[in-house]
């Protein structure tokens, strides 16, 4: 009796296993169809798992936003603070240009200080006994080179023309000048107007050009941005010299003396741009300053 119960489990199983092979086998096999029962279990499958990712979305989503609301209310507060700093250049900006363009319309000029074409060059020759001070270029009156004109690299101002010929030009370099030559030049502060001063000579040792002139309240620090002023008129204004890299006060006691570290190689030179200065010559009367700069 017990071997027959055996033997009907033993048959229940194996008749369960081959069931399920069968099942398996089918519902594997390529088909362009799904059986009715199958088409009810991947629907409720898929409904279910609509059900349970609506809140689970909606709860990301929600805190996505609010994450986001933070976020763009940041950088609001970022672009209104910008904002009213724009508006502030743009209002500065604005009133600077209304008055320039009142200074041009009073003295009858229509070209500003700056205004400039440059000429093209490249150097040709530098004398061996004065490298540091001179050197040649292709480029002459026949092309509208003048003297006394600036002459300059792409990195900042080298010096001025000193005596042109009808094709060449010789170029006065700032390690040549003395305080025979001069530029009138402005000292740039980010806190506080420019300060004035003169380029009136070259120091050989330390290779700075001495800034001359600055009054004694003037506050000049290092790092400060030397431009030329475009006063002296033949040089436009906004030519880059150099940085300020010490100050002090003149022997008298009387100015101050900026040591200025020229923006430009003065001797790995090759390739020029003569400036011509396409406003009308100021009178050099008017300006108190014995240059063409």
């Amino acid at each position: 009796m017990p071997s027959l119960f055996r033997r009907k489990r033993l048959m229940i199983v194996l008749m369960g296993f081959i069931i399920l092979v069968v099942l398996i086998g089918f519902s594997i096999r390529d088909r362009d169809n799904l059986s009715t029962p199958e088409k009810f279990l991947q629907d409720t499958v898929g409904w279910m798992q609509t059900i349970i990712q609506q809140p689970l979305s909606f709860v990301e989503n929600t805190s996505n936003n609010v994450q986001n609301m933070f976020q763009v209310y940041e950088q609001n507060q970022v672009l209104r603070e910008r904002l009213s700093e724009y508006k502030g250049v743009i209002e500065d900006n604005q009133r600077l240009e209304g008055e320039n363009q009142e200074l041009r319309e009073t003295i009858g000029k229509t070209e500003a200080l700056s205004d400039y074409s440059p000429i093209q060059a490249t150097v040709i020759a530098r004398s061996s006994d004065r490298w540091f001070e001179q050197m040649t270029i292709n480029r002459g009156e026949e092309h509208g080179v003048e003297k006394d004109m600036a002459v300059m690299t792409s990195d900042g101002l080298i010096g001025k023309i000193k005596s042109a010929g009808a094709f060449h030009s010789t170029v006065q370099l700032l390690s040549g000048f003395d305080q025979s030559s001069k530029i009138s030049s402005w000292v740039v502060r980010e806190d506080d107007d420019e300060a004035f001063g003169l380029i009136e000579g070259y120091d050989t040792k330390s290779g700075r050009l001495l800034l001359e002139g600055i009054k004694l309240d003037e506050t000049i620090e290092e790092g400060d941005t030397v431009v030329s002023s475009g006063l002296g008129g033949v040089f436009p204004s906004n030519l880059r010299i150099g940085t300020v890299e010490e100050v002090e006060n003149d022997q008298f006691g009387l100015t101050k003396t900026a040591y200025v570290e020229p923006f430009a190689d003065l001797f790995d030179i090759n390739h020029v741009m003569v400036v011509e200065r396409t406003m009308e010559t100021v009178d050099n009367s008017t300006m108190n300053e014995g240059d063409g700069s």
